[in-house]
């Protein structure tokens, strides 16, 4: 575009720095000045010619193609324009690519998985796969197994949704024995699929609980808790001998006789956990031999009547013990422990939580035989001192040591404890003699990865802030 000059010669463009044309000023009253906020006077200022191209202008009427818009050469002006490549490739967007939502996924809770399942349908084909919900128990209450008709009929419910996630156990929670029969019935996995069940606070009966093993094949492992209406004839009639785990508590029936039923109808039992007040010494020698080998874990959970009788009765039934736990059993002493760490030396773990009549003596036991030890629970052990930690102090395999309310823990015994690099977990929660200069020692612990100290009135807020700094790598729990 030009006009022609005072000489008749045509102008040459009037090209500014942008590379744009300056077009003539329209008859607006405002001249060639633009309305540009900030724009300095002197950037409006009428353009002067450029010096002459070497190279004609671009043909402003002939679209520019892609490859100048995204740097390439300019085709010759009016001659064809350069090829346009063809589209990328089609790849599905970000948000429904399986693989990147594969690897995503990872990195939620559970409970978070089941909100994002309820996006889309492509989220949720991701999220149902078996892999993401291996070793998790979906919990069912009584009252969310049914769905009200209009009728006021009720229907138990579509299980489709956890057979798809490949749920091999289950915890019914105040379910009687028709709600069992329902759930075998309506659960595609039920006969072979499910290993695991656990039934709390249930009405389950003698016959429901054989009907429930018989059709569950698959059931290895099994928890009751709080089932009153079940005796020891129903364990008698219904326990398999492909049960490996069985855990039963707060069940009012469950006396010597219903462990005389677990001891000669579980020969491959490898785990035990019982809470029963009513059990004696006498049933802890019905242990037969092949559960001596099969036998690993025993959990005696608050069994008042166990007495250091008992005692013998487990080490010389069960020599092959891992992992042992006697919280609760009060009458139990330091001659009892010592019988632990005389006959049970492949021990790993050992709970002697709320035992008021364990001392410092039992704690050398511990320490002089018990060299494999990897976990020691004294929570509530009152009688335990400073003299108690430093026999514990010499344990090189100990990683996780629990000290939970033992009130006469003081500073000094601290110090002790401060030569074992190998802890990795400390509780000192409710410690009520242990001041913020015993508590800051601890930053000696440099592969430490938990510290609880909860409770603890020695545990200040310039003491958090310190671990912080000298702790970086160690969970420290308020």
């Amino acid at each position: 575009m030009s006009s022609p000059g005072v000489s008749g010669d045509p102008k040459p463009p009037c090209l500014p720095r942008n590379g744009l044309v300056k077009l003539p000023g329209q008859p607006n009253g405002l001249g060639a000045a633009s309305i540009t906020k900030g724009t300095p006077a002197a950037k409006n200022r009428p353009c002067q010619p450029p010096p002459p191209p070497t190279l004609p202008p671009p043909n402003l009427a002939t679209p520019l193609s892609r490859a100048v818009l995204a740097g390439g050469p300019c085709s010759p002006a009016g001659g064809p324009a350069s090829p346009v490549p063809g589209p990328p490739a089609e790849r599905p967007p970000l948000a429904t690519d399986e693989k990147i939502l594969n690897g995503l996924f990872w990195y939620f809770s559970a409970c978070e998985k089941c909100v994002l399942a309820q996006v889309c349908k492509a989220w949720r084909r991701v999220l149902y796969q078996p892999k993401f919900w291996a070793g998790l128990m979906p919990v069912l209450h009584a009252k969310e197994l049914y769905n009200v008709l209009p009728g006021g009929e009720k229907e138990f419910v579509n299980l489709q949704g956890f057979a798809a996630r490949g749920f091999e156990g289950f915890c019914l929670v105040g379910v009687s024995d028709l709600d069992i029969c329902e759930f075998i019935d309506n659960y595609a996995l039920s006969k072979k699929g499910v290993k695991a069940m656990s039934l709390k606070r249930s009405t389950i009966t003698d016959a429901g609980l054989e009907v429930m093993l018989e059709q569950m094949q698959g059931v290895v492992r099994l928890e009751l808790s709080g089932c009153n209406d079940f005796t020891e004839a129903g364990l008698w009639s219904s326990l398999s001998a492909r049960i490996t785990s069985l855990s039963v508590s707060d069940c009012i029936n469950v006396a010597d006789d219903a462990i005389a039923a677990i001891s000669q109808l579980l020969p491959n039992l490898a785990e035990l956990s019982l809470q029963a007040y009513h059990v004696t010494d006498t049933a802890l020698a019905y242990f037969t031999a092949r559960q001596g080998h099969s036998t690993h874990t025993l959990r005696l959970l608050s069994c008042w009547e166990i007495t250091n009788h008992g005692v013998v009765n487990v080490v010389h039934s069960l020599p092959n013990l891992t992992s042992l736990s006697l919280s609760g059993c009060s009458k139990v002493t330091d001659d009892g422990v010592e019988l632990v760490a005389e006959n049970l030396r492949k021990l790993r773990s050992l709970d002697l939580s709320w035992c008021p009549r364990i001392t410092d003596m039992a704690l050398e036991y511990v320490a002089c035989d018990l060299h494999r030890l990897e976990e020691l629970v004294l929570d509530r052990c009152v009688r335990i001192t400073d003299t108690g930690l430093s026999y514990l102090s010499t344990m090189s395999s100990l990683r996780s040591l629990y000290l939970r309310w033992c009130c006469q823990v003081q500073d000094f015994g601290l110090k002790h404890l401060l030569a074992m690099r190998s802890l990795r977990l400390l509780s000192l929660a409710g410690c009520p003699l242990l001041t913020t200069t015993g508590l800051s020692g601890l930053v000696q612990l440099q592969e430490l990865e938990e510290l609880e100290l909860t409770n603890c009135p020695g545990a200040t807020p310039e003491l958090f802030k310190y671990f912080s700094q000298h702790l970086p790598r160690c969970l420290v729990i308020e």
